[in-house]
């Protein structure tokens, strides 16, 4: 995004302020599409993708901030306006009084000037004779009939000859003042008269307006009347109440009408809530338009109303599901709240946010649940398991690889996670969904490791028993396990929790499934998944070495002392490959055929099987203290027929290794040092250990090797 900048407005090298960044664009004479076009022009289609992607992400992250900022403000926003509104109520009362004592005040001061007038004692009752016998003038005589007739009018409940009079009122007010033909005491009257009954109307029509059987033509007609007469926050209030009483009286009759708490007891809530929201907010469009005062006031309301909706959902569908880890009934129902939900979005109405803090916890509290059920049903399962690999059963899913019965039961039940969790299409729920297969796949893996003879452990964290796979057959079924769940099963049942793919749909389900399976998620889990094999493969070679290396009662068979007596004998001995590294061979060869078995099509798995195994015994005698001391210090010096033996024994490894494709450079590179490592240990003795290496047969080791 920098390249897009003005030209020596970024400076990395020193700190320049953003009013500084900005000054291309405030200048008048700057044109946006030859800005974009100099700038672009130098710039690969890859690098403006990457600049859309950002732009697109920037947009995404100020319209969720602004959104976060609104809904943090609406309270303070709408107790503002109200107390602006209040304000404004109480200056209208207060210009209405200073009129009213202005008109008493001119009333009294007229009175004063006709008693002025007066020149003699029977003045005064002349003049009260006068005001006692002329006739009313024909604007008291139109003010009298004026408010009778706006009595009837009110009485009779004919609302709209009311409003017609009270118009007619305003004019007559407003032309008055004009032409100041009404007294001023008469003015005040007159608009006394009017305010008086507009509160009147305004109160019957909104007392009619609240009975229940008032249509919804009626309400609308009733808020428009209240809105003319001058009361818009009154009409816009009671709207909104009014859709509240209707949305409560039919939740009861929902409530009341026997139907069970789940499914389709969310359908029908869900669609009447999110339903009569949306019938408020047309309304309230409708009469009042966009002004912010009325829109804030329909948010709030229909925050209110989710909040509502929401505690409903969570008391009477949600809780007891969520805490038995009934995570489909969950799902469903949160997948149909927000699907109704996110239609209001295009009104403008994002209430989205709103329920998922309400269903976040009962959905996190479902997953985990179901997550732990995994775990005890798949470990009751590795409890009687006999790890031999088989089909699943008939009428499950088709095209899957032979497992164990525990391994099976395992996938089926992530499988229904993943589809769960994937109706939410939530990027929140489905990474804790991704971190929770993690999670059961490394207990599975461990429940594995325990399965293997002699582990450290042979309980998992609940106390129950894993059962031992007694021979090599039933061991490497544990990697299988393992390996495919890691590279296919898993992987797979994980594309349900990622977002739809454009244009995936058409093609067939495999190749969706591989393609997906190439996403930078889905190479993420593997990486994560294929460390918990490797621990298993790892465990799986230690136990094999050491029983190659030890006996039974932990005496070392790979040891200085088996070279070193072998020129006690004057009697050059018949060359073989001692029997600990003709046993490491046979096992291996006997691990290579059931691995390419078991893992047909994964020979490179079978191969790094192999390699690991060998350097795990290679490795062990590289490292071990005891055999080093007792060649480079003991008593009793390495001897031709012993130096020949040991570099015998590494040869061979090297000979079989290399002919069945498993020598890897590291296991060479070991062998080589420990082979220089015995030829130093014998040259410190002032010994040529060449001397002891002529020329003598090795064809013995392509006779056992083949």
């Amino acid at each position: 995004m920098s390249s897009l900048l003005p030209e020596g407005d970024l400076d990395f090298g020193q700190e320049v302020t953003l009013s500084d960044k900005l000054k291309a664009f405030k200048t008048s004479g700057f044109d946006p599409e030859n800005y974009v076009s100099a700038k672009c022009r130098t710039t690969s289609e890859k690098e403006i993708k990457h600049l859309v992607t950002c732009l697109l992400d920037l947009k995404k992250a100020s319209a969720e901030e602004m959104r976060k900022s609104v809904y943090a403000n609406y309270p303070s926003f709408i107790r503002v306006s109200r107390e602006i509104s209040d304000l404004e109520g109480q200056l209208v009362a207060l210009r209405n009084l200073l009129s009213n004592r202005a008109t008493i005040i001119h009333t009294l001061a007229e009175g004063v000037d006709v008693e002025s007038m007066s020149s003699g004692p029977g003045s005064r009752k002349n003049v009260s004779f006068d005001f006692e016998d002329r006739e009313p003038s024909k604007m008291e005589v139109w003010f009298s009939q004026y408010k009778d007739n706006l009595n009837i009018l009110l009485a009779e409940k004919r609302v709209d000859e009311a409003l017609a009079s009270l118009d007619e009122g305003e004019r007559v007010v407003k032309e008055q003042k004009s032409n100041d033909s009404m007294t001023p005491s008469m003015l005040s009257s007159l608009q006394s008269a009017i305010t008086a009954q507009r509160q009147k109307l305004a109160d019957q029509i909104a007392e009619s307006a609240c009975q229940p059987s008032s249509s919804v033509i009626e309400l609308r007609a009733s808020v428009e009347i209240i809105k003319r007469l001058g009361d818009g926050p009154r009409a816009h209030t009671l709207l909104l109440n009014s859709h509240h009483h209707k949305l409560q009286s039919k939740i009861q009759g929902i409530q009341t009408s026997g139907s069970t708490y789940g499914v389709a007891y969310t359908a029908a809530l869900s669609q009447l809530v999110f339903s009569i929201i949306a019938q408020a907010s047309s309304d309230s469009l409708a009469i009042f338009g966009d002004q912010p005062l009325y829109t804030s006031e329909l948010v709030t309301w229909s925050v209110k109303q989710t909040n509502t909706f929401a505690h409903l959902m969570k008391r009477h569908v949600i809780a007891s599901p969520s805490a038995s880890g009934g995570l489909r009934t969950v799902a469903e129902c949160v997948q149909i709240s927000m699907g109704h939900c996110y239609l209001l979005e295009a009104r403008g109405l994002a209430l989205g946010p709103v329920l998922l803090r309400h269903f976040r916890p009962c959905v996190e509290q479902a997953l985990n649940a179901n997550l732990k059920r995994i775990e005890q049903s798949t470990a009751a399962l590795a409890a009687a398991d006999d790890w031999s690999l088989n089909f699943p059963p008939v009428g499950s899913m088709i095209s899957q690889p032979k497992l164990s019965s525990s391994a099976h039961r395992f996938n089926v039940m992530v499988q229904e996670m993943c589809e769960d969790i994937g109706l939410l299409r939530s990027s929140q729920f489905s990474n804790r969904a991704m971190e929770g297969l993690v999670q059961v796949f490394n207990s599975y893996v461990h429940m594995l490791v325990n399965a293997l003879p002699g582990s450290s452990e042979t309980e998992n964290l609940e106390g129950r028993i894993v059962r031992i796979a007694d021979d090599e057959a039933q061991q490497i079924a544990l990697l299988a396990n393992a390996l495919l769940l890691s590279e296919e099963l898993l992987p797979r049942a994980a594309i349900k929790l990622l977002p739809l793919q454009h244009g995936l749909p058409t093609e067939s389900p495999r190749k969706v499934s591989d393609r997906q399976l190439r996403t930078p998620e889905q190479r993420e889990l593997k990486k994560r998944l294929q460390r918990f094999v490797d621990q298993l493969r790892d465990s799986f070679c230690r136990k094999h070495a050491l029983d190659l290396i030890f006996t039974e009662d932990g005496v070392a068979r790979l040891n200085a002392q088996m070279y070193s007596i072998m020129d006690d004998n004057s009697q050059e001995p018949e060359w073989f490959p001692s029997p600990v590294y003709q046993e490491l061979f046979v096992k291996l060869c006997t691990v290579s055929s059931l691995a390419s078995d078991m893992f047909m099509g994964r020979e490179r798995f079978t191969t790094l099987l192999l390699i690991r195994l060998t350097e795990t015994v290679i490795l062990w005698l590289s490292d071990e203290q005891s055999f080093w001391e007792e060649i480079e210090h003991g008593q009793k010096p390495l001897g031709p027929f012993g130096l020949r033996q040991f570099y015998l024994d590494l040869q061979f490894v090297i000979l079989f290794a290399s002919q069945g494709r498993y020598l890897s450079r590291n296991l060479h590179q070991v062998i080589k040092n420990i082979i220089s490592r015995v030829m130093d240990s014998v040259a410190s003795t002032n010994t040529d250990p060449q001397r002891y290496f002529f020329p003598f047969q090795l064809h013995s080791l392509t006779r056992i090797c083949f």
